[in-house]
């Protein structure tokens, strides 16, 4: 991997490349005052992990592998399902319960755009269990110097 989250700088990278070529469950490639990118790989069988996150838009562009993304208004009622693969865009409105399920027989590679900041800027956690022992432990916070909402609800998760 050759990008390196320099926080609200400007930066420019291949992202089609280096989403490729990230082997990690999740990669802060970008940190902004309003906004973030990170880089994800899901190995075959696995997810994303069932979530919610009250006051954060996300979008996620698929660059390879084949997935499904499920979303609703409860973790009971995911009544959106659709099969995703290279070359899709997925819209995820905040507060809405969503997951992405890598289907296919290769890793899930992906990118995401949070708004606002959701990450602790340039965080790198090889697995999900990484992901979310750094979110108990409160290692994953946005940066001060972001912009959030006055009162940020916790994410919710299955």
């Amino acid at each position: 991997m050759t990008i390196k989250d320099i926080g609200p700088d400007p930066q420019s990278f291949d992202i089609e490349t280096e989403t490729l070529d990230n082997t990690t469950y999740r990669t802060v490639a970008w940190s902004g005052k309003y906004l973030q990118v990170t880089l994800m790989s899901i190995p075959p069988g696995d997810d994303i992990g069932l979530e919610a996150h009250p006051e954060t838009d996300q979008f996620l562009r698929i660059d390879g592998g084949k997935g499904r993304v499920q979303m609703g208004p409860a973790k009971e009622d995911l009544s959106f399902e659709k099969e995703v693969e290279d070359g899709w865009a997925i819209m995820v409105p905040a507060g809405t319960w969503h997951n992405v399920t890598n289907i296919g027989d290769e890793p899930l590679q992906l990118y995401t755009v949070y708004a606002p900041v959701h990450h602790a800027p340039g965080l790198v956690q090889a697995t999900a269990e990484d992901a979310e022992k750094d979110e108990e432990s409160g290692k994953d916070e946005p940066p001060a110097w972001s912009v959030q909402p006055d009162e940020t609800p916790e994410d919710k998760h299955a």
